[in-house]
């Protein structure tokens, strides 16, 4: 391990000047209204899920108001449209993940200002527990706020849900929340979001390795930088970046429906979305240590992100289950030998 050290120093002393600059760029600007509070949001909407499932083109959006409300603020409500989304969800799922869309003139001087288009994530099915898997997808989504300031913002809500059944309605009280959308990210970052596919090898080689321990420390194998599988890409300083998303199938998450997805061939066998398997190429041992250094200094404030959602959790053992999660990959990152099982073994070279 000291030697590993040794390498990420070294590797450090020589850090790009423009990366360095880009990330202080990304890290201080402001984002939209709605992401600059950590408070909950209260949101409540009203519609036909059966409606909304029949909808499958994407271009078609059904209108719907959205009632909204941080901590003791009144109630205020925006008229927005709405439309099913998620391959997966859409079929499987009770509830229809949604995105919505904003009309500028609308939300000038609201809460929503200078937001285009939010997706809402919301439990998949009726069961005991379904807020706190929930709860553990969030949970993923702030923890890559703090291992790079290049990422897709998240804002937890208490939704209520009236369930519209011809004349009768139904209410359903849910944990969700909100992510915003890529123009966001273009907005506070001055970079632009790249809309066709980019073969992994011609994209940034240290934003690549970060996102894949990401992946890696999260269970996460539904996902693929070469077909744009729950994967954006986002340039900026001359670098093309990956930017996750969607964490639902992940270990972490560990939700009753989860699979290991077959998206890209996987560079070992695993039967669980608990069990990790590294899907990130080959890029240098040098980078490889820097990167295993950066998240092992990060490892206090990683699980503090945990930590800090404690007391929202329905069930204490989904808790425990996460963090315990988390902690088995700094514990792999400590060990040379299971780095050496887990990382160097595996290294994907084509």
């Amino acid at each position: 391990m000291r030697s590993s050290i040794f390498i990420y120093v070294l590797v450090l002393s020589f850090c790009s000047l423009t990366l360095c600059k880009a990330q202080e760029t990304a890290a201080s600007a402001m984002p939209a209204p709605l992401f600059q509070t950590a408070d909950p949001l209260a949101l409540k909407f009203e519609f036909s899920g059966k409606e909304l499932k029949r909808e499958t083109n994407d271009s078609t959006y059904l209108k719907s108001d959205l009632w909204y409300k941080i901590a003791d603020a009144p109630w205020d409500s925006v008229q927005v449209k709405i439309r099913a989304r998620g391959i997966f969800r859409r079929s499987q799922c009770y509830f229809t993940p949604i995105r919505i869309k904003f009309k500028k003139r609308r939300v000038k001087e609201t809460l929503f200002s200078d937001i285009k288009k939010l997706k809402v994530v919301l439990p998949c099915k009726l069961e005991r527990g379904k807020d706190d898997l929930v709860l553990k997808e969030y949970m993923a989504y702030k923890l890559y706020e703090v291992v790079t300031p290049y990422h897709l913002k998240a804002k937890l809500a208490q939704i209520t849900y009236t369930e519209v059944r011809g004349k009768r309605t139904r209410d359903h009280q849910l944990t969700g929340f909100l992510i915003e959308d890529m123009d966001n990210l273009e907005d506070r970052s001055g970079g632009k979001e790249v809309k066709r596919p980019v073969h992994p090898r011609q994209q940034d080689d240290y934003h690549s390795v970060l996102q894949d321990f990401f992946q890696f420390m999260i269970g996460n194998t539904d996902y693929s930088t070469s077909k744009l599988h729950n994967e954006k890409l986002f340039y900026i300083d001359e670098k093309i970046l990956p930017i996750p998303y969607d964490f639902d199938m992940s270990g972490l998450v560990n939700a009753p429906y989860a699979t290991v997805s077959n998206t890209q061939r996987l560079p070992r066998d695993i039967g669980s979305v608990t069990e990790r398997a590294y899907k990130g190429y080959d890029r240098g041992a040098a980078l490889r240590e820097q990167v295993r250094s950066y998240y092992l200094e990060k490892e206090a404030e990683l699980l503090a992100v945990a930590d800090s959602l404690q007391d929202l959790f329905e069930d204490p053992r989904e808790y425990r289950s996460a963090r315990s999660f988390l902690e088995s990959f700094f514990e792999i990152l400590r060990d040379d030998q299971q780095f050496e099982r887990y990382f160097i073994k595996y290294l994907r070279t084509d």
